[in-house]
């Protein structure tokens, strides 16, 4: 008998880390990270169905549930085999209900719901394939990395034989690569010691501890006020040195003209890249900046909700580090067409990953593209933030800063049962008994209630 999908289960799960202001910065004073939960049932043990899940900071998060098993519901009945022998045109037929993209399309809540949805049939089909994510991946054939991509808005900057004759040029040396990467890792860089809400003395003693942990690169939230931005830059440059790597980030908090204004003033402290300088929409804004900053990098992506953002972005010239999000776009396969396109346009792809289980499932896509895609590291660094990878069955491995390759069969997905219980909205005891403030339900606009 065919395995096929026979039910959709759906949590809103959602983590009070407003608290302790982890995740804070110049938009977001106290999120509390959460996520949109999805596992595609096949009627076998949990551990064999598929698990995927898409990224909010709290309320609203019940939206991406909700547009998730709407998704869903289009896998339902499908066989596994159908499903894992043509990924690409799964994500395509969930992509067609025309109704559904009338709320979107390929945006909004809907785009997130659909994020979801793809990477658990990823982490389903990898189970099955007994390899992580990244492996089955690597070891398609150029052919059928192309055919995962949805190619009609694409090709006017990159052509699926463009990316057909880079991929081939790719296959030498992908042996290589990937022994190297599983020996090596992959270079990470942390946000931990940097978020906005953490006083001087917290700043200044993470950066340090983070020196002293091997760490060469560290990023700092800045956008709110100059004088405040000045001093912390100050800190955490004295406090990891002069030839570390030291990145801001904005969270489209400024103006363009703004955001010039600040990249100047801090410039003195040796910024790598300048973040989120402004809205996360303005392609030709970001361009404006770009110019006007050099030799500061531009980086930006994990608010681009699709490939044509990026696609828009990579023909202006207005990013220098592309920073797609695995949960934000609609799931692997269009992180695919990302990672394509900016290989073609030589920009070095930093993915996103601050937020629950971002970093668990962005180790996956950055390990590809080394392999196969742009086949380098160099300017090359993966966001790592020390935060809830205690509630994985799979979670990452580091060895000091760097992140060590997967190995568990799937896409890193899969949550304990007992804390999508624990933390489940609003019912869940973390909720239903107060234990876990008022940031994700309260009225004081998710700021956690005092310790």
């Amino acid at each position: 008998m065919t395995d096929r999908i026979i039910d959709v289960e759906t949590v809103d799960l959602r983590f009070p880390t407003s608290r302790e202001l982890d995740g804070s910065d110049a938009m977001n004073e106290a999120p509390d990270y959460s996520a949109a939960y999805v596992v595609l049932r096949t009627g076998g043990a949990d551990a064999d169905d598929g698990h995927g899940f898409t990224f909010t900071i709290g309320r609203g998060n019940e939206l991406a549930v909700a547009a998730a098993r709407l998704v869903a519901e289009r896998a339902v009945g499908m066989s596994v085999e159908e499903i894992a022998g043509d990924l690409g045109g799964f994500a395509r037929h969930l992509l067609a209900d025309s109704q559904l993209r009338w709320l979107g399309p390929d945006q909004g809540a809907i785009h997130l719901g659909t994020a979801a949805v793809v990477n658990a049939a990823w982490d389903l089909a990898a189970k099955r394939a007994g390899k992580p994510v990244w492996k089955l991946l690597a070891d398609l054939s150029p052919e059928q990395i192309v055919a995962l991509v949805d190619w009609r808005y694409l090709k006017d900057a990159l052509t699926p034989d463009a990316a057909l004759e880079m991929l081939r040029d790719r296959r030498a040396g992908r042996a290589e690569r990937e022994a190297r990467v599983r020996e090596d890792g992959y270079p990470a860089y942390t946000t931990s010691a940097g978020w906005l809400g953490y006083d001087d003395a917290k700043l200044a003693r993470l950066c340090r501890e983070a020196v002293d942990a091997g760490w060469d690169s560290v990023k700092l939230k800045v956008g709110a006020d100059l004088d405040d931005d000045r001093r912390r830059c100050r800190i955490a440059r004295e406090a990891i040195g002069p030839d570390r790597w030291l990145m801001i980030d904005a969270n489209q908090t400024l103006g363009v003209a703004e955001a010039v204004e600040r990249a100047h003033a801090l410039a003195e402290f040796g910024i790598w890249w300048f973040e989120e300088p402004t809205s996360p929409d303005d392609v030709l804004g970001h361009a404006a900046i770009a110019e006007r900053i050099a030799p500061i990098r531009v980086a930006t992506g994990e608010h681009a909700h699709n490939a044509v953002m990026f696609k828009q972005f990579l023909q202006a010239g207005a990013i220098g580090v592309c920073q797609l999000d695995a949960c934000r776009l609609g799931g692997v396969n269009e992180a695919v067409a990302v990672l394509l396109l900016a290989a073609a346009y030589g920009v070095p792809v930093c993915p996103h990953a601050g937020g629950v289980g971002l970093c668990e499932l962005v180790q996956h896509l950055s390990v590809f593209d080394y392999v196969a895609v742009s086949g380098s590291t160099e300017g090359r660094v993966v966001e790592y933030v020390d935060h809830l990878h205690e509630h994985f069955h799979d979670p990452v491995r580091m060895r000091g800063p760097r992140y060590l390759v997967p190995e568990a069969p799937g896409y890193s997905a899969r949550i304990r049962r007992s804390t999508l219980d624990a933390y489940r909205y609003p019912d869940g005891p973390v909720w239903r008994e107060g234990t876990a403030g008022d940031g994700a339900g309260g009225a004081n606009g998710g700021r956690g209630a005092a310790r």
